[in-house]
């Protein structure tokens, strides 16, 4: 008798056990679709079902300042129209429901107040204002609360935004390009094209998914690019989604030498642009361009008189405060090697085209000679993906 109670204990068990890995990875999907429109918020999907795996509701957090995924959840499940009083209903949510009033209200409260037994979550929130509130205010309402359920995925979705939260500066991550043979550009140059269209347009999708675009006056000057979202290049299902953000990521430009223009794109154009400099840029400030804002910064302490580079730390401070979860920098070989140098990369983005450019072209990154090969600053592949003929090489340099 015991022994079949047991088994039958097991089973329900497992049957339970089964049922919540299928209900969270379907929130996980939803909430990966608001990856390019939710920022500065994280990405959240929410599903609610009965304790046979039934699905009532189910919704994702799709732009900040509107409704988080529990709420759409519950809507969703409030319009179904069915008699739910004897439902043992369990709410998967991808991160802990908040339980403070920022944009919108709190959504502990809303599923306590929906009548929803259990809730099942993946990651603790690290936001100080929720940072498990959120599960001792369910807690305290008689709410089962299951937490850590596929929280590796769920923590890899939001990797951006965690890092902002516990280090108060934005996730950073340096786009490169490059030959076999560790080239950007011929000595001229020259450097149009050196990867295939499939690997820009890949760069358009991780521009989508960026808060913010770093680049340096050199960059600015020499190719006088946009540095936004070429909704073209991304597919319809991508276009569609990144429309809903209504904004283009902030453009930031470094220049130290106050040596940018107003005929460039980047402060020509509508879109926000953000210059970094020692002292304000008359040329800038003087000019009919209403999108350009400065912020003068000190010099880093190891600049020399002749060349004062923008104290990066600072910036990334100041860009942490405007809310910037993921930092995109496409620069130049100076810029990628002062973040280098000083440590302040997180992750690499290598196109790398099946190409040699030869003696004499340029160099992938202008960084300090090394002494010694203990000094030198090492990461974990954490993906490598061929686009088109090219090879899309991602690493982790923090970990």
């Amino acid at each position: 008798m015991s022994n079949h109670h047991l088994s039958v204990t097991d089973s329900t068990q497992a049957n339970q056990a089964h049922i919540d890995a299928q209900c969270m990875a379907r929130a996980l999907k939803l909430a990966k679709k608001g990856e390019l429109s939710c920022s500065p918020n994280p990405m959240v999907g929410c599903v609610i079902a009965d304790e046979k795996g039934q699905v009532f509701g189910e919704g994702y957090h799709q732009k900040a300042g509107e409704a988080h995924a529990e709420v759409y959840a519950l809507q969703a499940m409030q319009n179904a129209k069915q008699n739910l009083s004897n439902a043992q209903l369990t709410a998967y949510v991808t991160l802990e429901p908040c339980s403070h009033f920022g944009r919108t209200p709190p959504c502990a409260d809303a599923l306590i107040q929906a009548g929803i037994k259990r809730v099942v979550i993946a990651s603790t929130d690290p936001n100080p204002r929720v940072n498990g509130g959120g599960i001792a205010r369910l807690r305290a309402a008689g709410v089962e609360v299951i937490s850590g359920l596929m929280q590796a995925q769920a923590d890899a979705l939001n990797a951006a935004f965690f890092t902002r939260m516990r280090t108060k500066r934005p996730q950073v991550i340096l786009k490169l390009a490059s030959s076999l043979d560790g080239k950007t550009a011929l000595k001229n140059g020259e450097s149009q094209w050196i990867t295939s269209a499939f690997s820009r347009k890949d760069v358009q999708l991780e521009r989508a998914r960026s808060c913010a675009i770093l680049t340096g006056s050199g960059t600015a000057l020499f190719d006088n690019p946009r540095l936004n979202v070429r909704l073209e290049e991304l597919d319809s299902k991508a276009a569609g989604l990144f429309q809903v953000r209504k904004a283009q990521p902030l453009r930031v430009v470094i220049d130290g030498q106050n040596s940018l223009h107003d005929q460039l794109h980047l402060i020509s154009d509508p879109f926000p642009t953000l210059v970094y400099n020692h002292s304000a840029n008359q040329a800038l400030a003087s000019s009919s361009a209403n999108n350009v804002e400065q912020v003068q910064l000190p010099p880093q302490a190891s600049s020399s008189k002749n060349e004062q580079y923008i104290d990066l730390a600072r910036m990334l401070d100041d860009l942490g405060q405007r809310e910037v979860n993921r930092l995109w920098v496409e620069g130049g070989a100076k810029l990628a090697g002062a973040l280098l140098d000083a440590q302040l990369i997180d992750r690499v983005i290598l196109y790398l085209a099946p190409c040699f450019l030869g003696g004499q072209a340029r160099e992938l990154l202008a960084s300090k000679p090394l002494e010694s090969l203990e000094n030198k600053l090492s990461g974990r592949i954490s993906s490598v993906k061929q686009i088109g003929d090219d090879i899309k090489l991602s690493v982790e340099l923090r970990t």
